[in-house]
């Protein structure tokens, strides 16, 4: 098994950390919200790998739907992985790794699938060549990655302005792309995959529940989880500016006229 990935070594850091904060955003993530473009190709019996599968939820619902073929979920942060692994079924396993250098033969999964892991690599296009490489010839590459650029929010407050400012500083700062979504078929082509269905999505916030989810998870995530250290760390805020931008979250979901839609690109690419 190669070694955990090195950040010091590529100089590129997980924006968000794993606060409880941003735990509570993974494990919100589902097939039917974050993989429907995936749905139709889970047939049982295939095997899948989950690039970056942080906290696993997402892992383990491909687990039941292809069951009893193999689901691996494979993650940079051993912290994600511990919390992953208390997720048990027969065909689930979990390891830490590097998406740079897979632990696994080449050819082995038939599905390999990532969800808003690229944006935070330095180095997407190796990344990609790297799922082709333990892709089953014949098999099926799934990429989903957010587009920070393209998110709109109602009501437009001016902490929520200085937020997107700054969410796009610290997480440049740290080596990624915010805006991957639009990028994605650049890259997959740029990988040597040419077989290509290139799709978007959006995730959407509006009603009274899924505004307190959102808004309070940001409320508590620009000032307590690594976002927040990296602002204040590289000088990129003050803790008057995040705590302005705490507050603009805490009035956005408080707000019946809220509304958020945050775009993602897509793609399946065939092996």
């Amino acid at each position: 098994m190669h070694p955990p990935y090195s950040r010091s070594m590529t100089r590129e850091r997980y924006t968000h950390g794993h606060h409880e904060s941003v735990l509570k955003s993974h494990t919100w993530r589902t097939i039917a919200n974050s993989a429907a473009y995936l749905e139709p190709h889970l047939q049982s019996g295939l095997s899948l790998l989950d690039v970056g599968c942080g906290p696993g939820t997402i892992t383990a619902e491909f687990a039941e739907r292809l069951s009893p073929g193999q689901v691996t979920g494979v993650d940079a942060a051993p912290a994600a992985i511990e919390k992953a692994s208390a997720l048990t079924a027969d065909n689930l396993s979990f390891v830490v790794g590097d998406a740079y250098a897979l632990p696994f033969d080449d050819n082995s999964f038939d599905l390999v699938h990532s969800h808003q892991t690229l944006q935070h690599l330095g180095r997407p296009v190796a990344a990609l060549a790297e799922m082709m490489r333990v892709a089953k010839p014949g098999g099926l590459i799934a990429v989903r990655d957010v587009d920070y650029a393209g998110l709109i929010c109602f009501p437009e407050l001016s902490g929520l302005r200085v937020w997107a400012d700054l969410y796009d500083a610290v997480h440049r700062s740290n080596g990624g792309e915010p805006n991957a979504g639009r990028r994605l078929k650049a890259w997959a082509l740029q990988a040597g995959l040419t077989d290509l269905t290139v799709t978007a999505s959006v995730w959407n916030f509006s009603d009274q529940a899924d505004r307190e989810w959102w808004g309070s998870m940001w409320e508590a995530r620009v000032l307590e989880s690594a976002f927040a250290d990296d602002a204040l760390s590289k000088s990129l805020a003050t803790q008057e500016v995040l705590q302005q931008i705490s507050s603009a979250w805490r009035v956005w979901a408080d707000s019946p006229e809220g509304w958020l839609a945050m775009p993602h690109g897509e793609i399946l690419a065939r092996v």
